[in-house]
């Protein structure tokens, strides 16, 4: 099973044990003020080599204060970083994973005041403020830079490094014609160009050991206007090999492009593997793939079908660390699953917040949980409600060593994450889901359903702790005319769910992420949809990511969308509001749909002063929120205890 996965392959002078390289990423979390690495940075890495990865990459490692892309980033730029970086790689290879450092200089796309490019020109998106041409003399020095960091690497004790030449960043700029406007030799001709890449390659080979593998991180399309495109990448592949680069990782996207570098759930599985399949064609080199790649037997048929030599997962092994270790038993249904959110990830690390997962708590805690012991005393839990919250909690109080049952009011576990994942796009919420209900049944967790929390069964089963995530509901709102309309009201769950159907013409009360998806839904079935959102931004609570794929498919449908909206009155068949200082009055409409605010369902909260168990809410029942922070309080709740 999943035997090509779990091939050794060779590269350059090394060999990895399996095809899986775990992804350079910007997590923003564990260097000191110097940005030298912490043992926050240090067991993040050690947890996910115990997991069995063949490669590992640390990200954002910077050649450069200049071009540091984050301000919480590991520096490569001095030697006072090397003992650190030394004591970190001492820890990672006892586990028989080849390491190494992504090299990187953000260029234009750097969160820093005083940015500097190949040309004066701003990035497309995202990072906003002027930027700088680089002179001829500080091009070379950058391309010195990268040797000089280069060298530390290998002085530290990494096996490699990869050099980030895609997703938009210093050495993408200088490749794409949008971003190198120059006429002097690093502009203009495919030639110039592609000069600073090579100076680089050379700079680093003259400053470290003659085999020391240097990996190339390239687009195979820009996916912008103008940009860096697959024909480029064929033809300068072979240019790379000759110059004796250990591998190519092919990739896409910039900031700003229309196929985002990091996609999100409504972007296909392996979404970039055609670009490393055309590659592949035209070196002998081995060659990564990468996007959105994330069951193992997927991974296991790329490398099968040559496809690519190496499959690159980074939010994968976020998600779970032993994500290979599993894989390789078979264990496929233990693994936890990635949903492709973007909003632990990159969407924190693009706030320069700390990267974390929403599905995975653990992300950053490692050095604190490295020593964590269960509990002496064994405890009986009784868990209220089984969706994301109730499992979540249910689960890790078993692992903790807890007896624990789960009571479900309903037939199905889930809760409205469940009907979430029938919008469309987001099928893969159900990941996580089928996650924690097949954990129950591995830890022998009972899940009762039709069963609700009651006084009687408190004192059946006499439990020393009572946790309520019994959720939310959606909260009607009180706006004149809502009430007395003849048209159809209902919430979005009625509408989701299938217990209510509407008509062709419906509004949708609410502009946040289940007013978005249930507008989504309503379009795809051939609505005519219109959106009043009474907020000044759509679906704030969302990953940008996950937004964007979700307002590009809202542009496509028939759908109207209004902010900063003020509602007048509803009408018989209508509404008149205002927005952006504009009177508006509509009419014809057969539905409206409430998607805007939610309460909690916490009414069994009542019965904690006829017991002597104590109660806890998490979850919804707690306070409507997202999900991460929904399983990040349901797994703290159960360590606590």
């Amino acid at each position: 099973m999943l035997s090509n996965l779990f091939s050794p392959i060779r590269i350059g002078n090394m060999t990895s044990k399996n095809r899986l390289l775990m992804s350079a990423m910007s997590i923003n979390f564990g260097v000191d003020d110097n940005c030298c690495v912490t043992d926050q940075l240090v067991e993040y890495f050690v947890e996910r080599a115990k997991g069995g990865v063949g490669m590992m990459l640390v990200g954002g490692g910077s050649v450069h204060p200049g071009g540091q892309e984050l301000p919480d980033l590991p520096q490569m730029y001095n030697d006072d970083c090397i003992p650190a970086l030394k004591a970190m790689v001492k820890k990672v290879k006892q586990y028989d994973t080849l390491f190494g450092v992504q090299l990187m200089h953000g260029g234009r796309q750097s969160y820093l005041p005083n940015k500097v490019a190949p040309s004066p020109i701003p990035a497309p998106a995202v990072v906003k403020g002027e930027v700088r041409a680089l002179t001829i003399d500080e091009i070379k020095e950058l391309a010195s830079c990268f040797g000089d960091s280069a060298r530390r690497c290998m002085e530290a004790g990494f096996d490699f490094v990869e050099l980030h030449g895609a997703h938009g960043y210093l050495i993408n700029q200088f490749l794409a014609p949008n971003s190198n406007i120059r006429t002097d030799e690093y502009g203009g001709s495919f030639e110039n160009r592609i000069r600073f890449l090579f100076e680089i390659i050379e700079d680093i080979q003259a400053k470290t050991t003659k085999d020391f593998p240097i990996g190339i991180r390239i687009n195979g399309n820009d996916y912008i206007e103008n940009g860096w495109e697959l024909k480029d990448t064929v033809k300068i592949a072979p240019m790379l090999e000759k110059a004796k680069a250990a591998y190519l990782h092919v990739s896409g996207g910039v900031y700003g492009s229309t196929e985002l570098t990091i996609p999100s759930m409504y972007t296909p599985h392996g979404c970039f593997v055609h670009l490393a399949r055309e590659v592949k064609k035209h070196v002998g080199i081995p060659v990564v793939t990468v996007g959105r790649i994330k069951y193992p037997d997927h991974a296991d048929q790329i490398i099968k079908e040559k496809q690519a030599d190496i499959v690159a997962m980074g939010r994968s092994f976020l998600a779970d660390p032993r994500y290979p270790e599993k894989a390789m038993k078979g264990e496929i249904s233990q693994i936890r699953p990635c949903i492709g959110c973007c909003l632990g990830c990159i969407h924190a690390v693009l706030a320069k917040e700390p990267g974390s997962c929403v599905v995975n708590p653990d992300v950053g805690r490692e050095y604190k949980l490295k020593d964590e012991k269960k509990p002496s005393q064994s405890l009986k839990i009784l868990v209220a409600g089984s969706g994301p919250a109730g499992m979540a909690a249910a689960r890790q109080f078993a692992l903790q060593g807890h007896k624990t049952l789960v009571l479900e009011k309903g037939q199905i576990t889930g809760g409205l994450l469940s009907l979430a994942s029938k919008a469309p796009g987001r099928g893969e919420l159900n990941d996580i889901l089928d996650f924690f209900k097949l954990e129950m049944v591995r830890l022998n967790v009972e899940i009762r359903y039709n069963t609700r929390l009651s006084l009687d069964l408190i004192n059946e089963i006499n439990p020393d702790k009572v946790i309520i995530a019994t959720g939310s509901m959606p909260d009607m709102p009180v706006i004149k005319g809502l009430f007395q309309t003849e048209m159809d009201l209902v919430t979005n769950v009625d509408v989701i769910s299938g217990k209510e159907e509407v008509k062709e013409k419906v509004i949708v009360l609410g502009g946040g992420m289940t007013g978005l998806i249930t507008a989504d839904f309503l379009a795809e079935q051939g609505k005519k949809v219109v959106v009043l959102n009474r907020k000044k931004s759509f679906a704030e609570e969302m990953s940008s990511n996950d937004r964007y794929y979700l307002r590009e498919r809202l542009k496509k449908g028939n759908v109207s969308l209004y902010k900063n909206v003020s509602v007048k009155k509803f009408t018989h068949d209508g509404v008149i509001f205002k927005s952006n200082g504009e009177d508006i009055a509509m009419n014809g409409f057969n539905a409206v749909v409430i998607s805007e605010k939610q309460t909690s369902i916490r009414d069994a909260k009542k019965l904690e002063r006829k017991t002597r168990a104590k109660f806890h809410l998490i979850g919804d029942a707690k306070s409507p929120r997202h999900l991460m922070y929904c399983i990040s309080e349901a797994e703290e709740i159960a360590r606590s205890i």
